[in-house]
């Protein structure tokens, strides 16, 4: 098993006896600079994982959000070599938060999956999420991710059956995401009875960590989903905090950052007032 950052970060998260905070955000929303300045200070507002958004054209599996928060950032000119670059300032700062960087094939693609891979380690990035790569098509990137040392992470979901699981954790490293709907993030929200359920059922196939999102939305629903799971992660909402602090334009107005890390720090407390194994 591979020493990432992310393996570190959940055993100490097993020390401490909690689960984690994860939290989305989409690279370059609403632009470079204020997308920068809310990676830099996310971590010490709390969050313990972070997802950093490769923004899409045609993100299928996001809500109107997250597919908002895409178009913003490709309308001021966002590229993939930005997003790298945004990891690379990161880690000028913080060398021990996990980033893993979630969105879909055809950017990767486009940038040339040696050549990606490649930049992608170098700038300092721990796991990749591609949400249209299925296991079956593994030897697109998971394999390649694995051996160039990036944590290849993939999602389940309600409908992800017994028979399915084991050809899922095959090649699943990291964490295994799980997505507590069916359905496009941001919409709906599972119950803790569905999550808890869902947790255990995961658990008989992996001892990889569990990390629980899609429908989470404020620091009561992270210390309920993170007493259960090995962590909750935030994306949604805090994107929606990302455009209530836009002008008409959309523009970033005074005070953004401060408002989305402020976010973040109440969620952190959430997830820090909860104990594993609680619910």
């Amino acid at each position: 098993m591979m020493e990432t950052r992310i393996a570190k970060r959940f055993a100490r998260l097993a020390e401490e006896g909690r689960g984690g905070l994860v939290t989305f955000s989409t690279a370059g929303d609403p632009d470079y600079e204020t997308s920068l300045d809310l990676l830099m200070g996310i971590g010490k507002a709390g969050a313990d994982l972070i997802e950093l958004g490769m923004p899409f054209s045609d993100p299928m599996a996001d809500g109107p959000a997250v597919q908002m928060a895409s178009g913003r950032s490709l309308l001021g000119g966002h590229t993939m070599t930005r997003t790298l670059d945004m990891v690379r300032a990161f880690r000028t700062k913080d060398d021990e938060t996990p980033i893993v960087l979630m969105g879909y094939y055809n950017p990767i693609y486009v940038y040339g999956v040696d050549r990606f891979l490649a930049d992608a380690k170098q700038a300092g990035v721990d796991g990749l999420i591609v949400v249209d790569l299925p296991p079956e098509e593994e030897s697109e990137l998971c394999i390649p991710a694995l051996e160039a040392g990036i944590n290849f992470i993939f999602l389940t979901a309600p409908t992800t059956d017994d028979v399915r699981l084991p050809r899922v954790m095959e090649k699943a490293s990291g964490f295994v995401y799980y997505a507590s709907i069916t359905g496009i993030t941001g919409t709906a929200s599972a119950s803790e009875a569905d999550i808890s359920s869902a947790y255990k059922r995961l658990k008989s196939h992996t001892d990889l960590p569990i990390v629980v999102g899609f429908g989470i939305n404020t620091p009561e629903q992270v210390a309920a989903v993170a007493s259960i799971a090995d962590a909750a992660v935030v994306g949604s909402a805090l994107v929606n905090v990302i455009a209530a602090n836009l002008d008409q334009g959309g523009k970033a107005q005074a005070g953004l950052v401060d408002k989305a890390l402020s976010f973040v720090s109440e969620l952190a407390k959430g997830v820090r007032s909860s104990t594993k194994g609680a619910a």
